[in-house]
């Protein structure tokens, strides 16, 4: 991808997701491979176009995430890089238990 363009720091991350497109309200069952602040990456094998505005829902054990997103970039056959826009408050500190639990494995590995 060329230079790194990220503003926070992404980690390896396994979770379902569901991706919502909003104007036709398609539905696509999907996997979370990497997890950032600002937004995540989607395993699926026929990602939306870039540019597509997206509810990206996200649950981890018992645990929700849900934000208003777009594709940032999409790779056929392989996933699609999503920004998340607007993240009701509720779900931010879901989020951040997240990250810190992601950042904590990612210094034990390399720790």
């Amino acid at each position: 991808m060329g230079s790194e363009r990220r503003r926070t720091p992404r980690y390896t991350f396994i979770a379902s997701a569901e991706l919502i497109e909003e104007a036709s309200d398609v539905r696509i069952a999907t996997r979370v491979s990497e997890l950032s602040l600002h937004g995540c990456y989607l395993d699926m094998m026929n990602p939306f176009p870039v540019g597509t505005f997206v509810l990206v829902k996200i649950s981890a054990g018992d645990a929700f995430f849900q934000a208003k997103s777009k594709i940032v970039y999409a790779q056929t056959n392989m996933g699609a890089g999503v920004v998340f826009l607007e993240t009701d408050p509720q779900y931010q500190p879901v989020l951040e238990r997240w990250l810190d639990e992601a950042g904590r494995v990612h210094q034990n590995r390399i720790g």
